[in-house]
């Protein structure tokens, strides 16, 4: 990120087998979830449901983060330190955005920028170390070297043992201009995708030659958002696809940043909708490039915020939208999200909502001005601060994140099992004018007798407050624009925390048809009883099936169908554990299916995208006269016009027939049909999975 903003208009029934001796047929097995009690009577508008045995995975030390700066004076005031500690903030991104691409760190220069007295690396390692946070460093790529990078390893944790873990490689590289628009320092003669792989290569070797324990990071593009399917003349490939192709053995995280730069609050926290499938399609790309590796890169979200330029930053609405975009990329498997960032500037002054709003991306005031207007004193929290704080009361690190979902579209839930069997639920109202009144419901969890405590913050309150006695653990009242932080303790006896058995590890696929799908996973302790694997829905789940040894395979799955599921153990008295980490999977197409569909994406632009498709029938019956159907798997995807068939579309579902000069496909594959269509996407932009001609469902050719 630059000092203050970039160029405008840039981001714009199955079956279950095992090894061991039990095996059950799915069949045979009703599809159901572990009992749950009644629920009282409904008395407000909108439900909460909380599903404490579907896991989303664990909150990271690293969850809650934040970009510090070197042009940013008040960066290593003790009170800094304070405030992130305060708010659970366990990650700092050093040395700020696109500063990165310009630092020396042995000198701390940035030739051609400021540098504020008092921001070298070993002040930031004060404030890292006061503030119980880890680092994460940016390596100058722009006009650094491998060489630099590995002194900077030595010097950190050699010789000063700081134990830095994280490290990127460059800030926005891809910001260098090689897409027409250029923002990021970039000295290299060549500035492709290529070259950048190239050196991300050598800079992971050259670093871990020093401390081989370091994990090494490689920029990426988030998919749906400039310059995402771009190619640049010359090229063979995007960005994302041109550099993990090259580094996915090489590196142990990739970092993307997400500005949906919308015009208004409300705008902002609709967006985030888009970040679920924006970041699957990351790890689609992780999956598809990295193969077995891929569980062990992770993906960091290391600049976020509602925008890039301008619009409302200081005020409630992006407080609102801190929460909710950053424990939504939490919840789809990012381990850290990083505010962009801690101080900035006071820019456009605007009123929002009744508020001041001083144009200022950070979340701590900096007492600058705006004309006659001046922001509070220095270190004054703003609105994101609150939010992020506001996440800091639902977990602690190692808690696991569990589905929770409302049944109305102005409140958004989710919920947190903590450590100690206890549930917190965080309930935000998006509304900035209507009062909503919630029945919480659970399921895999039974709340004890005590009231709840209840910390919220709303318009008009001093930060985020204790409001206990003000909400039940199945009845909340929301006050406009608030989030409200529930937390209850589980009835004697119930829920994991009951259960005489751990969380079985990470599931994994090792194989995967267009059926069937094997899986395996570590053993859990204690005296188990069996494994029960389930599928989520949802809020709901669905059990597949169970098995007494750490592998199973599953059975009669739809082709091109993905699934999400954990692995629960059962201890001997019938209790379930808590849900291991969620895996999902897609399953293929049948090999020896008779046609064969190929579907190409060849070129896009962040919102829109031109595809090309190729269809053969290697049936042995000649075909005159065709239809071939698919399912977009987001929302977002359309088709605007196309040429050599004829598409029609209803919601996600899409139908093609043939075209006037194409209606035959000789038998055995004796020719190929192709058309082609421009599309658009409002987010994430991927494949279809499943083809059909003619009702036939065809093996996918990538």
């Amino acid at each position: 990120m630059l000092f203050r903003k970039r160029p405008d208009g840039l981001r714009r029934p199955l079956a279950v087998t095992a090894s061991a001796a039990l095996a059950v047929v799915a069949a045979t097995l009703p599809l159901s979830t572990p009992a749950v009690a009644a629920d009282p009577a409904a008395t407000g508008d909108t439900t909460v449901t909380v599903n404490a045995n579907a896991g989303l995975g664990t909150v990271s030390s690293t969850a809650l983060g934040a970009n510090t700066a070197i042009w940013d004076s008040y960066m290593n005031d003790p009170q800094v330190a304070s405030l992130y500690k305060a708010a659970g903030i366990g990650a700092l991104r050093y040395p700020g955005g696109s500063y990165s691409d310009i630092y020396h760190w042995v000198d701390n220069t940035a030739p051609g920028g400021y540098v504020a007295p008092g921001t070298d690396f070993d002040a930031f390692m004060g404030t890292v170390k006061a503030s119980g946070a880890q680092p994460i460093l940016i390596a100058n790529y722009g006009s650094g070297t491998a060489q630099e990078a590995a002194d900077w390893v030595r010097y950190a944790n050699v010789t000063k043992a700081y134990g830095a873990k994280y490290w990127e490689i460059g800030n926005e590289i891809y910001g260098n201009g090689v897409y027409g628009s250029g923002w990021e320092n970039d000295v290299h003669a060549d500035k492709t995708p290529d070259q950048y792989a190239r050196e991300v290569k050598a800079y992971a070797a050259a670093m871990k030659a020093v401390d081989p324990t370091v994990k090494i990071g490689a920029v990426l593009t988030m998919p749906g958002n400039w310059p995402d399917g771009l190619v640049a003349a010359g090229d063979t490939g995007d960005w994302n696809h041109t550099v993990l192709a090259a580094v996915a053995h090489d590196i142990d995280f990739v970092s993307v940043h997400w500005y949906p730069n919308t015009n208004n609050g409300d705008q902002s926290l609709a967006a985030v909708q888009q970040l679920p499938g924006e970041l699957r399609e990351v790890r689609n790309l992780v999956n598809q490039y990295a193969g077995a590796d891929s569980a062990n890169i992770g993906i960091a979200m290391t600049e976020v915020n509602s925008n890039s330029g301008g619009g409302a930053f200081t005020s409630h609405p992006n407080g609102l939208f801190a929460a909710e975009a950053v424990i939504t990329a939490l919840e789809n498997g990012v381990f850290t999200v990083d505010w962009w960032d801690t101080h900035n500037g006071a820019g456009a002054i605007t009123t929002v909502g009744g508020e001041t709003d001083y144009g200022d991306m950070g979340m701590l005031s900096n007492g600058s001005c705006s004309g006659s207007v001046c922001e509070p004193a220095v270190n004054t929290p703003f609105a994101p601060y609150y939010g992020i704080k506001a996440l800091g009361a639902l977990s602690d690190p190692g808690d696991s994140m569990v589905a929770s979902g409302t049944s109305g579209s102005e409140v958004s839930s989710h919920a947190v099992l903590r450590a100690n069997g206890d549930l917190s639920v965080l309930l935000l109202n998006k509304s900035s004018s209507a009062e909503h009144t919630v029945d919480l419901r659970y399921q895999g969890f039974t709340a004890g007798s005590s009231a709840p405590s209840v910390q919220r913050w709303a318009p008009g309150g001093n930060g985020l407050v204790d409001a206990t006695g003000t909400a039940t653990s199945s009845s909340a009242t929301l006050a406009p624009y608030s989030i409200t932080v529930l937390t209850m303790h589980p009835k004697s006896g119930t829920g994991s925390s009951a259960a005489t058995v751990g969380t079985p590890g990470a599931p994994r696929t090792t194989s995967v048809g267009a059926g069937t799908v094997t899986l395996g996973w570590p053993a859990t302790t204690g005296a188990v009883d069996r494994y029960e694997v389930y599928e989520q829905l949802g809020t709901t789940i669905q059990l597949l099936g169970s098995s007494t040894g750490t592998s199973a395979t599953l059975y009669n799955l739809p082709p091109g169908s993905r699934h999400t599921v954990n692995v629960l153990a059962r201890d001997q008295a019938g209790r379930l554990s808590r849900p291991s980490v969620p895996l999902t999977f897609t399953t293929g197409t049948p090999g020896d299916s008779t046609c064969t569909v190929s579907y190409q994406v060849t070129t896009g632009w962040g919102n829109g995208f031109v595809s090309n498709v190729v269809v053969s029938n290697l049936g042995p019956a000649d075909i005159n006269g065709w239809t071939l159907d698919f399912d977009w798997p987001s929302t977002g995807q359309s088709v605007a016009s196309w040429w050599n068939a004829d598409i029609t579309g209803t919601g996600q579902h899409v139908r093609v027939t043939n075209g006037q000069y194409n209606a035959r496909l000789a038998p055995n594959g004796g020719n190929s049909v192709d058309f082609g269509f421009v599309g658009g996407n409002n987010g994430a932009n991927p494949s279809p999975t499943v083809f059909r001609l003619n009702g036939t469902v065809c093996r996918t050719v990538i």
